[in-house]
């Protein structure tokens, strides 16, 4: 496990100050990549003042436009939630999070999304994470401090980076099986040429409506999130895709053919 894969992504935070808590909690854990997504106000000296000398973070601070684009080439990304949702989310708690990132490939960009104050992520950002990721607190006060709830998880992360580097100084025998694919996992941005060309695809073989969406395409990106593609998969399942879309476009060629040809057997 190496805590300098992992990335905070704060996603339109409406405070400076806020971003400044965010950054302490971070140099208290030893974490230092901070990616903001369309902050509100940054630089700030409110945000400065309350890193409270963990100015190296924000200094180093990657501004961006989109949380599409903060988590592009990362492998694993973990979005932090306390709001029920109307469609289920694969949900870990902050252990089991900084569990499955001590087990991730060796050198895979990792990120911890957390939403704007008020309103936390949308189902939209969501998206774009493989897992919720849900702090268990009082059930009737159960809203956390933005900087707060980034130390949780930052503190989860540290433990298990000590366990991982305790554990890699004990000599042992017997070999270990990677856990990393041949290939290496995909990245978000692999991730979303797919459901770009998914979409098209199931639009044309009429299965999608893009004027009645309903939540399918939601549906799919949990099911596919889930299931943590490699990117040998997705070029199989893009190999899948293409070749239903000359499929499709073969058939819509025949079918004027066709249908002339049984209208002239029939006059």
């Amino acid at each position: 496990m190496e805590l300098n894969n992992i990335r905070v992504v704060l996603v339109n935070t409406s405070h400076p100050g806020n971003i400044g808590g965010v950054a302490r909690a971070m140099m208290n854990m030893c974490l230092k990549h901070l990616y903001l997504v369309s902050p509100h106000r940054f630089p700030s000296e409110k945000a400065r003042a309350r890193a409270s000398g963990a100015v190296g973070v924000l200094n180093n601070a990657v501004v961006v436009d989109s949380l599409a684009e903060a988590v592009a080439d990362c492998g694993l990304v973990f979005g932090a939630s306390a709001r029920e949702r109307s469609i289920d989310w694969p949900s870990v708690e902050p252990r089991q999070c900084a569990a499955q990132v001590a087990e991730a490939s060796p050198g895979t960009p990792v990120a911890l999304v957390f939403g704007n104050e008020t309103a936390g992520l949308s189902n939209a950002e969501l998206a774009h994470c493989n897992y919720l990721v849900h702090i268990p607190a009082n059930p009737d006060y159960s809203s956390l401090n933005l900087a707060a709830a980034v130390q949780v998880v930052a503190y989860e992360m540290y433990l298990a980076w000590r366990e991982a580097a305790d554990s890699a100084a004990v000599p042992h025998t017997g070999t270990t099986a990677s856990m990393a694919p041949e290939k290496g996992w995909a990245s978000m941005a692999d991730l979303e040429g797919f459901y770009t060309h998914l979409t098209e695809t199931l639009t044309a073989l009429e299965f999608y409506d893009p004027d009645n969406p309903r939540q399918l395409m939601h549906r799919l990106r949990r099911l596919f999130n889930r299931a943590r593609l490699d990117r040998m998969e997705v070029n199989i399942l893009r190999g899948i895709l293409t070749a239903a879309q000359k499929a499709a476009a073969s058939r819509n060629q025949a079918s004027p053919a066709r249908r002339g040809g049984q209208g002239a057997d029939t006059v």
